[in-house]
């Protein structure tokens, strides 16, 4: 490839992983101000992160295959194409399912750009050692779109509607694909792949469905009729994409894999660390919004505090993965994010940014030896012809995780907070038929619509009752986030043996492109590197 297209390709590919993780925190940082214009309940503040992080987990898999197959700049092009058509739509919303709509098609281009980016990247540079260099600016763009979303969005709501925070990716989203039209070279896959449309199916249901019964059984009742349909449908389709998986004879994602004990336990990490964590960054936006009252802009400047040391330190701890075994690096940065979560258990109203600051660096610090060794521990746990897909399962399941912990953990916190809401009003004064209507409010509208309320005099002692309910459930979160954490350092301690570094192939064929370096993948993997939310 002549230089300069490599040039552009390796451009390309970084600006399309921006455009693809913008949107997890800058709407992540927006929530208070979403639910604020909008009268949205928790729930539906769940759906907004999870309507975008659901389609990148169900079809993030298909995808890459899809690019492998049909071409990489067409699955690339059409990623930055629904990535603008989602914020546009989301711009003009006049209510929560409309943002719902607009979410969803930008996860659906974020689905296509992250493995497709990597693909570029792994065709424009075939030799292992140089890729590693360009791996690393891709990661960097992905880590900086994480950390910067939330100061653009927090300078966009000072002066303007929340709406806007939709607008930059529409003209970056343009903009990339006029320039990758003249410049990005096309590339597929050698040999041939199928679309593994019944794995793909099953997949998506299963985890649509999932989802939906988490929140829903959390906003209304378990025993809802719908919510049990549903979770009852994720239970079958499980059962169901194993055993088209196990039939396929290109299947989406090789069972196969799971016989290495390095890989499964990667798998189970990846899902379980970001579940807790990317619902604990959930709550804490809420936290930031509802209790301390701040403006979206210095929650970003908080939150900056988490994703800034993973930046930092990410190319350092990389140079560790080769070094320090898998076994020692991931379980000890999972405790190390595990004792961060239990400090927080004390915070409260008026806690200081000082006092809040070490120990979220302390938890960036515990992410930084997770997410960079994660993926190529995957990937050299397992034969070198699955690199890839291993990788790619890898980076799926940690969507899932990051699609579950808003649900799962805003489920704790509305339920906890609405439920602890009445012995707080008591402890400020409020009786009677006060007390009776703030609880239905809440039980109807959960503890966001509680808010809104305007009680006239009684109004300063109805939010600093809530306050302290909210308190308490994401001190709940904060627990059960913590716990979480310790379980995949467990599994970790576990399972993890330093990886053996299968060796490629002798000979590459002059038709074939080379195989993925370790923590990279051809066609769907990516170093591990998105945290949410964020996860991702």
């Amino acid at each position: 490839m002549p230089q300069e297209r490599r040039a552009a390709t390796l451009v390309m590919a970084c600006v399309g992983v921006f455009v693809a993780y913008l949107p997890v925190t800058t709407v992540s940082a927006s929530l208070p101000a979403v639910q604020r214009a909008l009268g949205a309940s928790t729930s539906q503040l769940s759906w907004v992160s999870d309507a975008f992080v659901l389609p990148m987990a169900a079809l993030i898999l298909t995808a890459g295959v899809f690019g492998d197959v049909h071409g990489r700049k067409k699955v690339f092009q059409a990623g930055l194409a629904l990535s603008g058509l989602g914020a546009l739509v989301a711009l003009c919303a006049q209510n929560v399912q409309v943002v719902w709509a607009g979410q969803a098609l930008a996860g659906l281009g974020s689905a296509a750009l992250l493995p497709t980016t990597l693909a570029l990247i792994s065709h424009a540079v075939p030799d292992p050692r140089e890729r590693g260099k360009f791996i690393g600016l891709w990661a960097t763009s992905l880590t900086a779109a994480l950390a910067l979303g939330p100061v653009i969005a927090g300078t966009i709501l000072n002066h303007f509607d929340w709406r806007w925070i939709y607008l930059l990716p529409v003209p970056a989203s343009l903009l990339a694909m006029v320039v990758a039209a003249k410049l990005l070279t096309d590339s597929r896959a050698p040999g041939s792949r199928r679309l593994d449309w019944p794995g793909q199916i099953t997949a998506a249901l299963t985890i649509t469905a999932l989802v939906y019964g988490i929140i829903e059984g959390g906003a209304t009742s378990f025993s809802d009729v719908k919510v049990m349909v549903a979770l009852s449908a994720a239970a079958v389709g499980a059962v169901a994409f194993v055993l088209a998986e196990r039939s396929s004879a290109d299947p989406m994602l090789d069972l196969t894999l799971f016989r290495s004990p390095a890989f499964t336990a990667t798998t189970l990490i990846a899902m379980i660390s970001f579940l807790g964590l990317i619902g604990f960054f959930f709550a804490l936006s809420l936290y930031f919004g509802m209790v301390q009252q701040l403006s979206t802009l210095d929650a970003a400047w908080r939150l900056l505090t988490v994703s800034m040391v993973p930046l930092v330190l990410g190319a350092p701890v990389g140079r560790l993965v080769h070094r320090v075994s898998p076994r020692v690096l991931i379980p000890g940065g999972l405790l190390v994010a595990t004792g961060a979560l239990l400090s927080l258990t004390d915070i409260g109203v008026h806690t200081s940014f000082g006092s809040l600051a070490w120990r979220l660096a302390l938890l960036g610090l515990g992410m930084a030896f997770v997410i960079t060794p994660m993926t190529a521990t995957a990937v050299s746990s397992v034969s070198f012809r699955q690199a890839g897909m291993a990788a790619a399962g890898n980076n799926a399941f940690r969507q899932v995780g990051a699609a579950l912990g808003p649900a799962v953990l805003g489920t704790l916190l509305s339920g906890k907070a609405v439920d602890a809401l009445p012995g707080h009003l008591a402890d400020a004064g409020l009786t009677g038929q006060t007390v009776q209507h703030i609880k239905a409010v809440a039980d109807q509208g959960g503890i966001g619509a509680v808010g809104g309320l305007d009680l006239g005099a009684d109004t300063p002692r109805v939010l600093g009752a809530l306050s302290e309910a909210f308190l308490d459930g994401l001190h709940l979160c904060l627990v059960v986030a913590a716990v979480l954490t310790l379980l995949a350092a467990a599994v970790g301690a576990l399972l993890l043996r330093m990886p053996q570094h299968p060796a490629p192939p002798k000979v590459v064929g002059p038709r074939q492109e080379p195989a993925a370096a370790p923590g990279t993948d051809g066609h769907g993997g990516a170093p591990s590197l998105a945290g949410n939310h964020t996860g991702g």
